[in-house]
Parts: C-alpha cells; sequence; structure tokens
C-alpha cells in the first residue's frame, strides 16, 4: 500500500501567505512520506512478528497520526482551489440553517471551536446516518476524530497554519482570512 502526495491547484490567497502555503505543503508531504515508511516498516517487521510485536504496536499508533495528518491536510488544500465562492442556497446552507438557526450562528460555534487551546483541528463533519452536522474540535490530528463520519469543512489550527502571517494571539485573524479565502462549492459537494 502506497500513497502520493496529491498536487493542489491553490490561488493566492488573502491574509495567507504563499510562504505559508509552501511550508504547509512541505509537511504535508511529510506526512505523505511517513504513512508509506510506517507501513513499509510494519510490512518489514511482520516477517518476525514475535520479536517485533512492541515496534509494531508502536508504529501502528504512530500511523494514526501520521494518516489523519495526511487525510485532514487533504481535505483542508482543496478547500482553496478554485477561488473564493460563497456558500449559496442549497442542501448544505439548509442543513446549517436548520441545525444552528443561521449561518452566523453555526459560524460563531465554529469560530469558538477554534479557538480552543492547543494544537489541532475545528471540523465539521456530515453524520450520513442522522442526516446531521456535527462540529467539534480534534486534538493533534487524531485525537477525537468522529468514527463513521465525513469530513465537510477541515481548518487546521496548528500554529505552522499561521505563524508567518499571525502571531498566537491573532489567531482570530487567520480563522477569518481562512473564511475568507474558501471555497463553499467544495465543501458543500461533501454533502
Amino acid at each position: 500500500m502506497h500513497y502520493e502526495a496529491k498536487q493542489f491547484n491553490i490561488p493566492e490567497l488573502n491574509g495567507i501567505s504563499q510562504e505559508t502555503i509552501d511550508l504547509h505543503l512541505g509537511l504535508y508531504q511529510g506526512y505523505v512520506k511517513h504513512v508509506n515508511l510506517i507501513n513499509d516498516k510494519i510490512k518489514a517487521f511482520s516477517n518476525d512478528m514475535e520479536n517485533n510485536a512492541y515496534a509494531i504496536a508502536e508504529m501502528q499508533r504512530r500511523l494514526g497520526f501520521e494518516f489523519c495528518g495526511m487525510r485532514n491536510h487533504e481535505y483542508y488544500f482543496a478547500q482553496f482551489e478554485g477561488g473564493v465562492e460563497s456558500l449559496e442556497d442549497g442542501e448544505l446552507k439548509e442543513m446549517i440553517e436548520t441545525q444552528w438557526g443561521s449561518v452566523e450562528n453555526w459560524y460563531k460555534e465554529f469560530v469558538n471551536i477554534a479557538m480552543t487551546r492547543g494544537v489541532g483541528w475545528a471540523i465539521l463533519y456530515i453524520d450520513r446516518t442522522t442526516n446531521q452536522l456535527v462540529h467539534t474540535w480534534v486534538d493533534e490530528q487524531h485525537q477525537g476524530q468522529l468514527a463513521d463520519l465525513d469530513i465537510i469543512l477541515a481548518l487546521d489550527m496548528w500554529e505552522h497554519s499561521y505563524m508567518r502571517d499571525y502571531l498566537p494571539t491573532a489567531k482570530k485573524d487567520y480563522i477569518t482570512a481562512f473564511f475568507n479565502n474558501l471555497n463553499w462549492d467544495v465543501v458543500a459537494g461533501r454533502v
């Protein structure tokens, strides 16, 4: 099993520098590389599972972090492709308004989640079993990912996402920039 880093067609963004995007893409490529390395090592160590049980278990534990880092970033970067598009009337907007009363109410709650102290992600999911939206904080890349839910919107809140452009005390400005550059058509297409 081998993964390839995806290529993203990200236009120039307002409030998020090209330098930040380029460095961030490099980190994403590192996640892909490490997923492949871990998978290769697990396969190699599996020749003697009894003697390598501890090493394999630790690599399996690390795989979740690297894999979620890879996938979360694929959602993140894809949301910038195609330029800025507003949230139009449609299924996603209707779901947000039904559950939170308005897009503005949802946005306030989501920003509050994104302002959580520490490193991680603010993520909006769809629960296809109940056809409801759920948003939450995910620590690091993987701790708190909601089982069997599909990611609709992923906001990276690790410092590498904004530190070249904003101080940690101004991360709310980064969140604003993120939403000002978002292609909502991409996000809505995930519903």
